[in-house]
C-alpha cells in the first residue's frame, strides 16, 4: 500500500474541530454497537477550554464538509490530560462516518525507532484543506506514552491521526500532540514532533449506548492547564 492509498481510506474518518477557543483536528476512533453514537479522538488541549466553559464545538468532516454543532448537552468529553488525549462522544446528525474506524495498533505495542509514519490534519496556513505529513519515529518515550517524531509540523494539526502501515494494513499509532522547536541557540530551529499513544481509546465507546451513558463518565471540568509542553504556544499554535 502506498501513502496516498492510506490517506484515501482514512479521509472519511477525519474531522476539523473548532470552538471559540481555537481549532484542531480529530478522527473517528470508535462506534457503539448500535452505530447511533460515535467517539472522535483529538488532543486534550484542543477541547479543554471549550469543555471548561461549556462552549459549542463544531465538527466538520473532511470530504463531505458535513457539520455537526455540538453544544454542552449534545456531547460527553473524556480527557486524559496527562497524555494530552481526549475523546468526544456524540450522536452524529449530519456527518456520515464509516461504519468501522481505522484499526488501532494492538494494545501494549509500539513502533520501533526508524519506522515511517504519516499523519493528517488541518494546518492553519492551509485550512480548510486536509493535509498529509510524513516522517520517522525518532524515539519511543515510555514515561510520556509518546513518540518523538522527525517530521514537519504546522499549527492546527493537533489531534490528528498518526498512522503506519503494518503488513500492508493501516494502524493508528497515536494522536498528534505538539511540536518542540529547537531553541538551544536562541533562534528557532527544526525540532521534533510529539505523538501521544492511543492507550486511552481501546474499547472506549463500546461501553456507551447513548450520550447520557457517556455523560455519566465525563471528565469533570477543571481549569485548563497551560500548553502541553514548555515553550509551545497553546491550542491552535501547538503542532
Amino acid at each position: 500500500m502506498q501513502w496516498f492509498e492510506a490517506v484515501e481510506q482514512i479521509r472519511p474518518s477525519v474531522v476539523q474541530i473548532t470552538s471559540p477557543a481555537g481549532s484542531g483536528t480529530g478522527f473517528l476512533i470508535a462506534r457503539a454497537k448500535s452505530l447511533t453514537i460515535c467517539g472522535v479522538a483529538t488532543a486534550a488541549h484542543v477541547v479543554n477550554q471549550a469543555h471548561y466553559w461549556e462552549q459549542p464545538i463544531r465538527i466538520q468532516q473532511a470530504d463531505s464538509m458535513a457539520t455537526d454543532l455540538l453544544r454542552h448537552s449534545d456531547r460527553a468529553i473524556i480527557l486524559d490530560e496527562q497524555r494530552d488525549t481526549a475523546i468526544i462522544i456524540f450522536e452524529p446528525k449530519q456527518i456520515v462516518f464509516p461504519q468501522s474506524p481505522i484499526p488501532l495498533i494492538d494494545e501494549g505495542r509500539y513502533l520501533k525507532i526508524g519506522n515511517s509514519i504519516g499523519w493528517l490534519g488541518y494546518p492553519a496556513i492551509g485550512s480548510p484543506h486536509l493535509c498529509f505529513f510524513t516522517g520517522a519515529v525518532s524515539a519511543w518515550v515510555q514515561e510520556q506514552s509518546a513518540y518523538f517524531v522527525d517530521g514537519v509540523a504546522i499549527n492546527g494539526v493537533s489531534g490528528g491521526p498518526a498512522f503506519t502501515l503494518i503488513q500492508n494494513e493501516i494502524r493508528v499509532i497515536g494522536v498528534v500532540s505538539a511540536y518542540m522547536p529547537n531553541r538551544i541557540t536562541g533562534e528557532t530551529l527544526p525540532g521534533l514532533g510529539i505523538v501521544r499513544d492511543v492507550a486511552q481509546f481501546h474499547d472506549m465507546t463500546r461501553r456507551f449506548q447513548s450520550v447520557d451513558d457517556a455523560k455519566a463518565e465525563e471528565t469533570p471540568p477543571t481549569t485548563p492547564p497551560p500548553a502541553p509542553h514548555p515553550g509551545v504556544p497553546p491550542m491552535q499554535d501547538a503542532f
